[in-house]
């Protein structure tokens, strides 16, 4: 059954073949626009599935060898015939096209656009789309935590309220301000019977008065004494969580100088950090008469050198 419409459709151009096209190499041709344009390979796009008809079509007509020679006919003599349909009569419609690419009896086959079985039904096999099958995971419930400095260097298992219910999760050791910690299968339940979704936990730090975190180093300001600094000295410098150790401060120590003391920073999975201890020289605000009369002796037979000689000179440029 040939249709009126023909006339209007160029299906060599379409398909973008020639006229004198041969069965395997108007197979190929079709197939790969038919992944092109299918909508499982284009979700709402209408105009790809406008012109999936349109190639459908055409391949429909053209791979039929009566169709085929009744369409160059008709388009060549320029008369229409009667309207054609898809599929029944004496030609190849959507089953037998179809079935042919399946390699199963067309006839049987049946397609369509909506219902229990559409065309991304049939095709998500081939395409590698289609609906997802099997039961679906469970949604992820996002939460937050907030953990004192020496909480989150040293690690600890804490409860949450969620809406799953309580729930214990493991904190590792080290963990930072601002990093997300997933409990896995704590999350909703999946309501197909798939396996639960995930807790999302984000840990919030709060600052300690002393120490910082740099990595897996931790830092302070360790002050010290003029003469401390000048003459050199051993002074105590807190840890975290633990006695306080010795450090020794060499003669002439200048402020802002980094003492390191090994080992005592964050222990985690990624190694062990040290302290730093940033020197900060102390000066007295106020002096006894005896104190003053020293520093000026001192004052008289100190070294004359101007310790800002180097500044001035750098902003000269």
């Amino acid at each position: 059954m040939a249709s009126q419409d023909w006339l209007d459709k160029d299906f060599y151009q379409l398909l973008g073949v020639s006229k004198d096209v041969g069965d395997a190499e108007l197979k190929k041709t079709y197939r790969k626009l038919a992944r092109k344009y299918h909508p499982d390979s284009n979700p709402g796009d209408t105009v790809a599935e406008a012109k999936f008809k349109e190639i459908s079509e055409a391949y429909s007509v053209l791979s039929d060898p009566e169709q085929r020679a009744e369409y160059d006919q008709i388009r060549a003599m320029g008369a229409g015939g009667a309207r054609f349909t898809a599929g029944g009569g004496g030609g190849q419609g959507f089953e037998d096209v179809f079935g042919g690419m399946f390699g199963g009896g067309g006839r049987n086959t049946h397609f369509q656009t909506g219902g229990p079985q559409g065309f991304e039904d049939i095709f998500g096999g081939m395409f590698g789309g289609g609906a997802p099958q099997g039961p679906q995971r469970g949604r992820d419930i996002q939460a937050t935590t907030t953990l004192d400095f020496e909480t989150a260097v040293q690690g600890k298992t804490v409860t949450l309220q969620a809406s799953t219910g309580s729930v214990k999760v493991k904190i590792p050791a080290g963990v930072a301000d601002g990093q997300k910690i997933k409990v896995r299968g704590k999350g909703e339940p999946s309501p197909t019977g798939g396996p639960a979704g995930d807790i999302i936990l984000t840990v919030s730090v709060r600052k300690h008065p002393v120490f910082e975190r740099e990595g897996q180093n931790l830092r302070l300001k360790l002050p010290v004494t003029f003469s401390e600094a000048a003459l050199g000295a051993t002074v105590e410098v807190p840890t975290l969580g633990g006695a306080p150790v010795k450090l020794k401060v060499q003669p002439g120590t200048p402020s802002g100088r980094v003492l390191r003391v090994k080992g005592r920073g964050v222990s985690s999975s990624k190694g062990t950090g040290d302290l730093l201890a940033e020197v900060q020289i102390v000066v007295p605000s106020h002096l006894s008469p005896e104190a003053t009369e020293a520093l000026e002796a001192f004052r008289a037979v100190e070294p004359q050198e101007n310790p800002r000689v180097d500044l001035l000179a750098r902003a000269k440029g």
